[in-house]
């Protein structure tokens, strides 16, 4: 893995963690670590696809089950690009956990969705004609942000997602 990836997938790791422990807080039953491991886990195929081409969320899902054997923590990796089923943080933390920090974090730095879009819009939505789903993928993810505000009843944008405390 770049060691630009490792980065940014610890920085991911940590506020889907804090998302985890505070629903646990709240009496959701949540699994911190598996939801850690599938944040720290979500891009491991993102080098590969890089010199290789490929999807890299299936590729990472797949090879995800097959090392762990843990289809929960393979979830987060498949589907933290786009996630195709309803919002249910009963049924799903995991998943949308790891997509919801996923989209918090450009490169390595804790951003508003705004700007990650922005740069993904960038990189991807014009070079490769993916304009469309990028924003359909943003929609969703301020409509998971929404929800997450209110089921974990804190400011996701006036966190630091280190200590969580609001800043």
């Amino acid at each position: 893995m770049l060691d630009n990836v490792a980065a940014h997938s610890l920085k991911v790791a940590d506020i889907a963690t804090f998302l985890a422990r505070r629903a646990g807080e709240l009496g959701m039953d949540v699994d911190v670590p598996t939801v850690r491991a599938s944040a720290m886990l979500h891009d491991i195929a993102k080098t590969y696809s890089i010199r290789h081409g490929g999807n890299h969320s299936q590729l990472g899902g797949a090879w995800t089950v097959e090392l762990t054997g843990n289809p929960a923590i393979a979830s987060g990796v498949t589907h933290h690009v786009y996630w195709p089923f309803e919002l249910d943080l009963d049924k799903y933390f995991t998943p949308l956990a790891v997509l919801y920090a996923d989209k918090r974090v450009n490169h390595n730095r804790t951003v508003p969705i705004e700007e990650r879009f922005e740069d993904l819009i960038k990189r991807y939505g014009i070079p490769l004609g993916l304009r469309e789903n990028i924003l359909t993928t943003k929609n969703q993810t301020l409509t998971l942000e929404k929800l997450l505000n209110d089921t974990l009843k804190v400011d996701l944008n006036a966190c630091d997602f280190d200590s969580g405390r609001l800043v």
